[in-house]
């Protein structure tokens, strides 16, 4: 395969800073440590990173996730009632486990999967607390408190989240679990700017909630890897199908 030249370490040195996407990967789910690490196989642990194309513009995730976010800030002010059920009868919420309660932050390496949903809504009506105009949500006492999780009928002692004074645990998860409401893929993305789809690719979320026009479609469908250009060039023939396999 004709190519670059790869003996010129001046040039590749210089393209080292070369980022470039080379596939939309989709959802990683349950594989998310083993994507990772063909990735790190093949580009090297600093030759790879995800990356998602917003608006136009390729930007990094904790760019993008804002925009995951504000999907979330904009449907829960938008109901009102459900606000209302998430902060008097709850008192934190969670993804594909209890321990989510404790991650604060989207970047979450240490996760099997990652959980994205639950930390919005924590953080949207944290927010709620803070306006005069949503009186019923109302500051809580931080610390641990006894909640009767749903999903298992358990009492589980977590960590109470701000703004919620109930005493259930809630799972938001898929059409069996009770906070299936606020599922990703049932949560609107916001902005029509935003919204894509790829005819080829049929995942989970493609049947549920509002499908493509979900706040989940457009964090799969948007999610790019980015791969060193010098890594890339590196590759030869693989070049043809950098993902493969992945």
């Amino acid at each position: 395969m004709n190519g670059w030249p790869i003996e010129d370490p001046d040039s590749l040195a210089m393209l080292s800073e070369v980022w470039i996407p080379v596939g939309a990967p989709g959802f990683s789910g349950a594989s998310k440590a083993e994507r990772s690490a063909r990735l790190d196989e093949r580009f090297g642990a600093d030759g790879w990173r995800y990356a998602h194309v917003v608006r136009g513009r390729v930007v990094p995730v904790e760019v993008a996730i804002l925009e995951y976010e504000e999907a979330y800030r904009q449907h829960l002010r938008a109901h009102p009632g459900l606000v209302a059920f998430l902060t008097a009868r709850c008192g934190n919420v969670y993804d594909t486990e209890p321990s989510n309660v404790h991650d604060i932050d989207y970047l979450q390496p240490h996760t099997s999967m990652n959980h994205y949903q639950d930390i919005s809504v924590r953080r949207v009506v944290a927010e709620l607390v803070d306006h005069p105009e949503w009186p019923d949500v109302v500051d809580t006492e931080p610390g641990d408190a006894a909640l009767l999780d749903l999903a298992s009928g358990n009492v589980l002692t977590v960590p109470r989240a701000r703004g919620f004074r109930g005493d259930l645990l809630l799972q938001l998860r898929g059409p069996d679990s009770a906070g299936f409401v606020l599922n990703p893929a049932v949560v609107p993305v916001h902005d029509p700017a935003l919204i894509t789809t790829l005819p080829s690719r049929h995942e989970w979320y493609h049947v549920e909630g509002c499908a493509h026009l979900s706040v989940e479609a457009f964090w799969q469908m948007s999610k790019v890897v980015e791969v060193r250009y010098d890594r890339f060039l590196l590759l030869g023939d693989g070049r043809v199908d950098p993902l493969a396999g992945v």
